[in-house]
């Protein structure tokens, strides 16, 4: 297969888990590397074998077919449309954006300029969900009528060194962890038509109890307790709720409830895991046995599935299109708290096909 060739724009902590997962696979490559602070892109050029370039001359550069963003949510449309205008195609970490209008600007960019856009969370690909997929498909909990999606913490300024921006514009819980949960419902059920939501935050501001910067205040500018009904095309009716307010819950939880069953679902922040089904007329717990070959990849997966996009007639999954309808559902819940009314969504999908068993295939 063709190789493609990877700029990694933002090289934190995340960077390292695509600069490995590019160097597992023969197809992709990374050539460039760019931070804001020059000395962390140095750091990651040694380690990987890579060139040091500013963030303009990596997305200009002819040698990078695909700009990778791993910088802050607030940033990451901008540096996509940038990517975009230079004729660079582009994944980045989640959200795609952090507004509606942005997020299309993107998806538009990106088909009058035929080039993709891949986005985080890539966990959809991995075999927990896509055995979840198998087990829905197969009919073993009938009909979907429900759904549940619980994350609860008391905050991420407790373990981050630099956590401000999980409070500011494209922060918040829901944000932040929505994704992971939202992705995988819609790749499950299919798309969304509408929500209903309600938010608040505890404070207007945190204490960072991490170090380096123990004892510093941050200013929250985003909601940190999240609620939404979400209703998808085919009648099934999600709960969710995000929160970092939430000192201990003993409820949190990912299920599906069908017409002749519950499905456990595997957590969506992770590849891996072991789905469990409880059907009518048995009384215990099921563990589902999961034969498929996408468990042992952590993160950078999303770039595989962008690269076979690109070179081969695969279906692109974790797409602009996808991210963009999660955005949708997001912006939805909080605009639906802000108003204070049901919110009808302007953007769909068709649901994105199953992943085949052998991928990945390195």
């Amino acid at each position: 297969m063709e190789r493609i060739t990877l700029g990694i724009i933002g090289c934190g902590t995340i960077s390292d888990v695509y600069f490995e997962t590019a160097t597992e696979f023969d197809c992709l490559e990374v050539v460039a590397c760019a931070d804001l602070a020059t000395e962390r892109a140095e750091a990651k050029a040694d380690q990987y074998g890579c060139r040091v370039l500013p963030t303009d001359a990596l997305l200009a550069d002819p040698e990078v077919d695909v700009a990778v963003v791993l910088t802050p949510p607030s940033t990451h449309g901008d540096l996509l449309i940038r990517a975009l205008e230079n004729d660079t195609h582009a994944y980045t970490e989640k959200p795609l954006a952090t507004s509606m209008t942005q997020g299309r600007e993107i998806v538009r960019t990106a088909r009058e300029k035929d080039l993709l856009v891949g986005s985080a969370p890539d966990t959809v690909l991995g075999s927990g969900l896509q055995t979840c997929r198998d087990v829905l498909e197969a009919g073993r909990i009938g009909d979907p009528v429900g759904a549940v999606a619980s994350w609860a913490t008391s905050g991420h300024e407790h373990w981050h060194p630099d956590p401000d921006f999980y409070y500011q514009e494209g922060g918040g819980p829901l944000f932040d962890m929505g994704p992971y949960y939202l992705t995988a419902l819609v790749a499950l059920l299919g798309p969304a038509r509408a929500v209903a939501g309600t938010t608040t935050k505890a404070t207007d501001e945190r204490t960072i109890t991490s170090e380096p910067r123990w004892g510093e205040t941050i200013d929250v500018t985003v909601p940190t307790h999240e609620t939404g009904t979400v209703t998808f095309e085919n009648g099934t009716v999600g709960t969710v709720m995000m929160s970092f307010d939430v000192w201990e819950t003993s409820v949190t939880g990912f299920e599906i409830y069908g017409t002749e069953g519950t499905l456990q679902l595997t957590n969506p922040n992770r590849f891996d895991g072991t789905p469990r089904v409880r059907v009518q007329g048995v009384d215990e717990v099921q563990e589902i046995s999961v034969t498929r070959n996408q468990s042992r990849h952590q993160r950078g997966l999303g770039l595989l599935d962008l690269a076979y996009a690109l070179t081969t007639d695969w279906h692109h999954r974790t797409s602009a299109a996808l991210a963009l309808h999660v955005l949708d559902i997001m912006t939805g819940i909080r605009d639906s708290g802000a108003e204070n009314e049901y919110i009808e969504l302007s953007s769909t999908l068709e649901r994105p096909p199953a992943v085949p068993d052998d991928f990945p295939d390195p």
